[in-house]
């Protein structure tokens, strides 16, 4: 089984955190999640990371702080997330394919359903 390498937003402005809602028909679909994608070939963590908040949420990130890596197995498939807080960004986030989206604080996050893997950034955002 192949490592999906996926670079991860976690976007922050004040005490609120930008999320979006996998469509139903994807991969772990109806969960909230942090905004990302994969990170292709030749490319730099932080290339991926500009490049797919740019296409997903339509931001520009001037810059990210490195929070936590994370290798998780959903058994279907194994991913590792290179998670980043973005804090200083062009732009308002928008979802760009349809999903719903939202900005919630740290204990509203905490009542959404996430992927399993993205129970350790929530983890890591409680020790900011």
């Amino acid at each position: 089984m192949s490592l999906v390498h996926v670079a991860v937003g976690v976007i922050k402005s004040g005490e609120s955190y930008f999320l979006t809602r996998r469509l139903a028909n994807t991969h772990q679909g109806g969960k909230w999640e942090f905004p990302g994608g994969k990170v292709e070939a030749g490319e730099s963590v932080y290339q991926a990371l500009h490049r797919e908040l740019e296409e997903e949420i339509a931001i520009d990130v001037l810059s990210c702080i490195p929070l936590v890596t994370i290798e998780h197995d959903y058994g279907d498939k194994q991913v590792k997330l290179e998670v980043f807080i973005v804090d200083n960004f062009a732009n308002e986030p928008q979802a760009q394919e349809g999903q719903e989206q939202g900005w919630f604080s740290y204990s509203e996050m905490l009542e959404l359903d996430f992927p399993k893997a993205n129970v350790e950034i929530l983890a890591a955002i409680e020790k900011l």
